[in-house]
């Protein structure tokens, strides 16, 4: 991000995956990827505002992230492709901390823009949450403080988002809730995980159902 804003210096960038409440652009099917869907939205709401769009588009995304690339750069968008290789793994420091799971969630994810450097202490977990950050925010609220965050959220903090070897870890014995947008591909990998380590499975796009609010608030008091 430092070298992409000294050859493009901005005033502010802006997290075009997150729920703004774009109208609809009609551009991908109704059953995709939410924060895909988020991402087309978005950029054609705020098309006279956006200088460059920067587009991850290796493994550390996936196949759609590089459809929608195409697609807006067939619309006209000055569209940025890059790809994050790194394989040396940094500090955790949010993932494992004591902060709301929330707070932590955003933390991580505005680190990609924002560098966040304050260290915090772990605690041990009592819960875990493996996947992407929802749609649905307020599905994290569900959660307790001591919950762990893994998966593809773990891998941005190290700043590794394609290493599959540690978005498949999950401390052993921690009851975790598995969770993948609804049309997602790595909704296979959170169901395999989730009979693999005896955990709960959730895919969810849109507004939080009452249904998946009830399935992860037993599974929590269970655990």
């Amino acid at each position: 991000m430092e070298q992409i804003g000294k050859k493009h210096p901005f005033d502010e960038f802006i997290d075009l995956d997150i729920d703004i409440n774009a109208p609809s652009s009609g551009l991908v099917p109704e059953a995709y990827c939410q924060i895909l869907t988020n991402l087309v939205d978005n950029a054609l709401h705020l098309r006279d505002d956006l200088r460059l769009i920067i587009a991850t588009v290796g493994e550390e995304k996936c196949d759609g992230g590089r459809f929608v690339s195409l697609i807006l750069k067939d619309l006209g968008f000055p569209v940025l492709e890059v790809r994050n290789t790194e394989t040396e793994r940094q500090p955790l420091t949010i993932a494992t901390s004591r902060l709301p799971l929330l707070e932590k969630v955003n933390r991580i994810t505005e680190s990609i823009r924002i560098p966040y450097r304050k260290f915090h202490n772990s605690v041990e977990p009592t819960h875990g949450f493996w996947g992407v950050p929802p749609h649905d925010l307020k599905l994290l609220e569900l959660f307790p403080n001591t919950t762990h965050v893994y998966g593809w959220i773990r891998c941005v903090e190290a700043g590794v988002p394609a290493d599959l070897e540690l978005e498949m870890f999950v401390d052993s014995g921690v009851p975790t809730v598995f969770f993948a947008q609804t049309f997602c591909q790595k909704t296979s990998l959170a169901r395999f995980l989730a009979e693999k380590h005896g955990g709960l499975c959730i895919d969810c796009d849109g507004p939080l159902t009452n249904s998946v609010i009830a399935k992860v608030q037993a599974f929590l008091r269970m655990g």
